[in-house]
């Protein structure tokens, strides 16, 4: 007889509950489903990505919510990946400014550059493209965002290539701003 394991839980970590416990303090006790915004970004930062599922229930129980009410806000917005995605994901601004200033282009050369077509990730697992609507940043564009970092002026091959090695180069996932001082040293500096 093969001994029988359960599926460990989903938990937030340390760091991740402690920021969740600061942001409730925002609202009032009968509203703390208002956080479910940042809670969600803190999901998908925390668990690889993206929200699956299963931690969207996890948010719903952290909220005291049904799960219904997380699906129905992390499928509504674009700014939730509900599918894994590649190390870095390159949200692509698609809109007018941004198309007059060679953003089909830029979308041509990175779906070449990188192997994956809008809306997929690349075959080594390093990134996905993702078409988005206007980043804020017209007077930079064409634009690029990955996490909270705008890549402005993309117009040439030379300075797509520049932030593909860059990101690249990373090797580390950024530290979030809730594990700023919760993280080791030696895990801070890397």
């Amino acid at each position: 007889m093969e001994p029988t394991t359960s599926p460990t839980k989903l938990q937030f970590s340390p760091a991740g509950q402690a920021e969740i416990k600061r942001l409730l303090t925002h609202y009032p006790a009968d509203r703390s489903k208002s956080a479910m915004l940042p809670i969600l970004h803190i999901a998908q930062a925390e668990f690889g990505g993206w929200v699956s599922p299963e931690v969207q229930d996890l948010v719903a129980e952290t909220l005291n919510i049904k799960p219904i009410e997380v699906y129905e806000v992390a499928s509504f917005y674009t700014m939730y990946n509900l599918k894994p995605v590649g190390k870095h994901v390159l949200e692509i601004c698609r809109t007018g400014p941004c198309m007059l200033r060679g953003s089909d282009e830029l979308t041509e050369h990175l779906e070449r550059i990188t192997g994956a077509k809008v809306g997929e990730t690349s075959p080594d697992g390093l990134f996905t493209l993702k078409e988005v609507e206007c980043l804020a940043a017209c007077g930079f564009a064409p634009i690029v965002q990955v996490r909270e970092k705008y890549y402005e002026e993309l117009h040439t091959p030379e300075a797509v290539d520049a932030m593909l090695n860059e990101l690249r180069s990373l090797v580390h996932r950024p530290i979030l701003s809730w594990e700023e001082n919760s993280l080791p040293n030696s895990v801070q500096n890397n």
